[in-house]
């Protein structure tokens, strides 16, 4: 085992997912990658506006974008020999298609704890990593609170 992806979403399972990788990560003198995929800016083509209709979404864009970046470098600053990357796109997407960029052995992520009706609603990077892996994927379940 050679590279791991940890993909993380900033909820309560991040921290256990980051933990998870670094023990795995060491255990195979494994690089490790730190994602997080950023949405891409709503498109409002199909209502007859262009994006530059809405300059505030350009601006929340932009905000998401460096406060994700900030809280990635801050998840990756006490780790060393990990390889720290923001991506936009649709998650399941990016996150497979970034699998397969870093030829990962192992892809590490964490679930959201929603209820059934949340994730039948909502639908799950999670489940969908584990309906198309493409190599082993570990997930990560948020602790229950106490």
């Amino acid at each position: 085992m050679k590279t791991i992806v940890a993909a993380v979403d900033f909820s309560d399972s991040t921290p256990d997912v980051i933990d998870a990788a670094v023990s795995m990560a060491g255990a195979f003198g494994a690089m490790l990658h730190v994602i997080h995929v950023l949405e891409p800016e709503p498109a409002y083509t199909a209502y007859g506006f262009t994006p530059d209709e809405f300059p505030a979404m350009h601006l929340f864009q932009d905000e998401a974008r460096k406060r994700a970046t900030k809280r990635l470098e801050s998840l990756a600053a006490p780790l060393t020999d990990v390889t720290v990357k923001l991506i936009e796109g649709s998650p399941l997407m990016a996150v497979l298609d970034y699998v397969k960029a870093s030829k990962a052995d192992l892809v590490i992520l964490g679930t959201h704890g929603h209820g059934m009706v949340a994730s039948l609603l909502l639908g799950s990077v999670a489940e969908g990593m584990v309906r198309k892996a493409v190599v082993p994927t570990m997930v990560i379940p948020v602790k229950e609170k106490e």
